[in-house]
């Protein structure tokens, strides 16, 4: 049930629709102000109301960040899971310590530069191939 609260707030929460009311509601309140004569109380009313909204959505607003970001590991392991050549250290790596996922960011990063470097030199030499274009032999009849 929390779930299912949790998901139509969040919607809810993320309407541009939402957005425009809470911008009303606080242009209203502060046009009030005169009205009650920029009062303790009339400030009371924001900012009880705003701490108190915000202290509530940050717990629905984790709540549903928490399953997305569980079902898209779970998504990414049995890609991971089924590939052919993958490797399967990566399988469920969020639950490792700090020290060991430092570590295998460590080796992803160091990868990725050689992978980087192999790229640039790829390109590089494709460009030197296309501004030399190989010389056609011209034929002596």
């Amino acid at each position: 049930m929390f779930t299912r609260f949790a998901n139509n707030v969040s919607e809810w929460a993320g309407n541009p629709l939402t957005f425009i009311a809470c911008v009303f509601l606080v242009v209203l309140w502060g046009v009030s102000g005169p009205l009650f004569g920029f009062s303790d109380t009339w400030q009371l009313v924001i900012n009880t109301s705003t701490t108190i909204i915000t202290f509530l959505m940050v717990f629905l607003i984790q709540n549903t960040q928490n399953r997305d970001n569980g079902a898209l590991q779970a998504k990414l392991d049995e890609l991971i899971r089924s590939g052919v050549d993958a490797d399967n250290k990566f399988i469920g790596i969020e639950h490792l310590t700090d020290k060991e996922l430092n570590a295998i960011l460590d080796e992803v990063e160091c990868y990725a530069e050689k992978l980087h470097a192999t790229r640039r030199e790829r390109r590089r030499q494709e460009m030197l191939a296309a501004s030399n274009p190989p010389k056609t032999p011209v034929h002596a009849e």
